[in-house]
């Protein structure tokens, strides 16, 4: 079988996405899976795996996001790629502008589409001030999708609120974890040191893009209110992005350690004590059973990844989307409560411990043979796994 995945973004860049199709694509060549990458170019260099083809187009920032690169469209080198060399089926990951290039070209060659729904661009227009934009988006996504064989989100909920807005044969194909990867047996009491920690003092940690679209203001708020409630918290912030200025001029006391991946990674999840999630955009939140796995007792919203893995009390907090105030008093309670936080901690783990990259590659394959078929294909309810 001949695979190809088209993404406007690729390891070695650090995102959910990149992170998500690499496994993907790890397991698929591990079932001797012909794959052709199409992808902007790499600035520093990227990874292959097993690829057949690596097609790589010229990038260009998007504005306002200047870490974030696109795909010119390239629509005659597609074409003439495809051509020569006919893949059975295209994953599209992403909806720029080598995205739409993708499916046109693929329509015109009669090639089976299946698109990845991994990122709420119409609330990221929210997020930038271009809230008017926001119903635009989401028609343009809406129309993209309905285009593929089927599109596949990484939630229950996602797929029921993509059907209540009218997108088509959607699936569900959900995330896994590396849980020998993001362990607690990690944690490291020199890295700790490092941070200034002493014995049981809590450290509290983010990871993710320090971006306006991951809720960063309420981020700020609740540290701040857990460390007035116990001022021997130390607070640690796991990546980069365009509010870190900022954010470190908020929080002087706070520990950036710009982006980290691999051991290093591992090793800041498992050295905390709890981990912050105050985001509203997500998809899924890759961060989330990674934190658990590590053994973090999560405090989150009730969307996403964390709806889908946190029972509220019992793997950490899961707060009604809506109340910041009670995402801000359960962290402030969970700082406080060290048996609470090893009660959850323990649980967060055992949950997710299962939740192998696996059994999601090879449903992954599965969706791939299903869209070969000669009628469009769809799962008949949202909420299958």
């Amino acid at each position: 079988m001949r695979v190809a995945l088209v993404s406007e973004t690729w390891a070695p860049e650090i995102n959910g996405v990149a992170h998500t199709l690499d496994q993907l694509a790890h397991h698929l060549a591990t079932r001797n899976v012909n794959l052709q990458l199409v992808r902007p170019r790499p600035q520093q260099g990227g990874r292959e795996g097993r690829a057949e083809r690596d097609m790589q187009v010229r990038a260009f920032s998007l504005p306002g996001y200047a870490d974030v690169k696109v795909g010119l469209p390239a629509w005659q080198r597609l074409s003439n790629l495809w051509r020569e060399s006919r893949p059975d089926v295209i994953y599209i990951a992403t909806e720029g502008p080598l995205g739409w290039a993708a499916l046109a070209t693929a329509r015109h060659l009669s090639i089976p589409v299946v698109g990845g729904f991994h990122t709420n661009f119409d609330q990221y227009a929210a997020n930038y001030h271009l809230r008017w934009a926001s119903g635009i988006v989401g028609a343009g996504l809406r129309y993209f999708h309905n285009r593929c064989q089927m599109t596949l989100v990484p939630t229950r909920a996602q797929a029921e609120r993509l059907y209540q807005r009218g997108f088509q044969r959607v699936n569900v194909l959900g995330r896994g974890i590396d849980a020998q990867r993001f362990s607690p047996a990690r944690r490291d009491a020199h890295l700790r040191a490092q941070w200034g920690v002493d014995g049981d003092q809590p450290v509290a940690l983010y990871a993710g893009r320090l971006a306006g679209e991951k809720n960063t203001p309420l981020l700020v708020r609740t540290l701040r209110a857990m460390q007035e409630a116990h001022p021997g918290l130390r607070t640690v912030l796991v990546g980069d992005g365009p509010e870190r200025q900022h954010l470190e001029h908020q929080l002087p006391e706070a520990i950036f350690t710009g982006f980290l991946s691999g051991e290093t990674l591992a090793r800041h999840y498992a050295s905390a004590d709890m981990f912050l999630f105050p985001s509203h955009s997500e998809t899924y939140g890759n961060v989330v059973p990674e934190a658990m796995a590590s053994g973090l007792p999560v405090v989150a919203f009730d969307q996403a990844a964390a709806s889908e893995l946190i029972a509220d009390g019992r793997e950490g907090r899961l707060i009604e989307a809506t109340d910041d105030d009670a995402f801000v008093q359960a962290a402030v309670s969970l700082c406080q409560n060290s048996n609470a936080r090893i009660r959850a901690g323990v649980a967060a783990r055992e949950k997710v411990v299962d939740l192998g990259w696996d059994v999601i590659g090879e449903r992954f394959l599965t969706y791939l043979i299903m869209a070969t078929q000669e009628a469009p294909y769809a799962i008949s309810s949202p909420g299958h796994v």
